[in-house]
């Protein structure tokens, strides 16, 4: 089980929020968010409820300000617990929509997408095994996208507005 608490000001002061389970609109709770911590287990946290908007991985620790987790502003509208997998990971990524195209199969983190397969437009891909995190930057910079286990056809299935990726990075325990 896992434990996040959300507080209004930086530094971990102000009206706060303790969740355990996911929760797809926080407004009701708190109007801003400026400082996380994070007890137990990995979270997604979102901009806009619903789990829309930008996305911001965290794991245990403290997070005293919103550029500790590489924040944007102070609007936090939404979380989501990732559970934990111990075993494999792997996913399969295509250069074109619908599973077309040159393909690659990943099984550990890949810090440079270019680097690594000489191209970076990720337009499709399917999670067999573990949680996933894409960067739209190399080495694990910019903005992140949770990957869960499924197939996803095109970019806009997992919220991002471009098929550029930089990095990917699997959630271990």
């Amino acid at each position: 089980m896992g434990k996040i608490v959300f507080y209004e000001d930086r530094n971990f002061q102000g009206r706060s929020y303790e969740c355990t389970s996911e929760c797809a609109d926080l407004h009701s709770h708190f109007n801003r968010c400026n400082s996380i911590r994070v007890d137990s287990g990995h979270w997604m946290v979102y901009e806009r409820p619903s789990y829309a908007g930008y996305q911001y991985f965290l794991k245990k620790g403290e997070y005293s300000d919103y550029q500790r987790w590489m924040g944007f502003n102070d609007c936090v509208r939404s979380c989501r617990m990732i559970p934990g997998h111990q075993g494999s990971h792997k996913m399969m990524i295509y250069e074109r929509p619908e599973f077309g195209g040159q393909k690659m199969e990943l099984t550990e983190d890949c810090p440079s997408l270019y680097e690594r397969f000489h191209f970076n437009d990720i337009n499709s891909c399917n999670v067999m095994d573990g949680n996933w995190i894409f960067y739209e930057h190399p080495h694990y910079r910019g903005r992140q996208y949770l990957m869960r286990p499924g197939e996803y056809r095109r970019f806009s299935e997992w919220g991002s507005i471009s098929p550029r990726l930089g990095s990917i990075r699997r959630i271990s325990m």
